[in-house]
């Protein structure tokens, strides 16, 4: 049976940080009020110039490093943006080129803060279908972008960023014990499209807007979807909240995951944590927490890592991992 196996991690932050004091000098807010509502302290900025295709391809560079393989070993390559550089082409394309990747396939997913578990679980079944042999799958946003910065329900709450992880087929003997990709599962649910949308875009105003939010409505739902994700797949493979090493959620609010973990029995040193430095980056928070412990040396062969998300759409979803 063919897997899905993690061989790469990479990350790319931009070097601009903006505090939540630097936000409190301009805002009704202050660092207190914001820690105390979502634990983050700071949030990095892309500079003028610097566009997601930028954060993206600097992230892919680093995880093939990580992976110690060649560019030209990659066929298939997905970008999750809910920030693209242009309405279209794909930003992967633009990554493809840049990376000199000569060969197989780039293309785009969007379902917002969801998008890498969806761009991970499209990766995982290509591989398995044996569409593809390496997958390079990326979340990158520069979420500053549609932000409006006079709106403190929001404006504190994101940062911009990317991760990447590296995926190459591996096969078993189609047990649970087999390393890699155990299982994905997506989901979603159009009627809970105003709570959480940007009120604007080609077709409708012609300009990208802000984001808006309905926050207690979010805070409700994520928690709820988070938790649904990973009991789901944990029946599918068998196993329950105690084999869980590292649950890795989506860092959008420290009192979110916190409710996540607590919900589904996972003790809070088991949970990795990366808001506080970096904000709710979208697409970009599970690699770049993935990233993150295997750079720290948390991440070791035969751990079982949960990944869930919530976003959008609202979109939500989970994937189960043997490393």
């Amino acid at each position: 049976m063919r897997r899905s196996r993690f061989i790469g991690y990479g990350s790319y932050l931009p070097k601009r940080i903006i505090t939540n004091n630097e936000l409190a000098a301009r805002l009704d807010t202050s660092d207190e009020w914001i820690k105390q509502r979502t634990g983050i302290s700071q949030r990095h900025v892309a500079a003028d110039g610097e566009f997601t295709s930028h954060l993206a391809t600097n992230a892919a560079q680093n995880a093939i490093a990580d992976a110690r393989i060649d560019v030209g070993e990659l066929d298939l390559l997905i970008v999750a943006t809910a920030t693209p550089d242009n309405t279209f082409p794909a930003t992967a394309t633009r990554v493809q080129a840049e990376l000199g990747m000569l060969q197989g396939v780039a293309f785009d997913v969007q379902a917002v803060c969801s998008g890498f578990v969806y761009a991970l679980a499209m990766a995982d079944n290509m591989i398995q279908l044996g569409q593809a042999e390496t997958a390079l799958v990326v979340g990158a946003e520069t979420f500053s972008r549609i932000l409006d910065w006079n709106d403190r329900t929001t404006c504190v709450l994101f940062g911009d960023g990317a991760g990447a992880v590296v995926l190459q087929a591996d096969v078993g003997d189609g047990s649970n014990k087999d390393r890699g990709i155990l299982s994905t599962h997506l989901y979603s649910d159009g009627r809970q499209y105003d709570a959480l949308f940007v009120d604007g875009g080609p077709s409708t105003t012609g300009i990208s807007g802000h984001v808006r939010m309905q926050g207690r409505e979010v805070y409700r739902q994520a928690v709820a979807r988070m938790v649904e994700g990973v009991d789901t797949a944990l029946t599918t493979n068998g196993l329950r909240a105690h084999d869980v090493d590292w649950l890795i959620p989506h860092q959008a609010n420290l009192r979110i995951m916190e409710h996540v973990g607590e919900k589904l029995g996972i003790p809070p040193e088991k949970t990795i944590v990366t808001v506080q430095k970096q904000a709710n980056t979208s697409a970009a928070t599970i690699p770049l927490a993935l990233a993150q412990a295997s750079f720290e040396g948390r991440l070791l062969e035969g751990q079982i890592l949960a990944l869930t998300a919530m976003g959008g759409g609202f979109s939500w979803g989970a994937a189960l991992i043997r490393l």
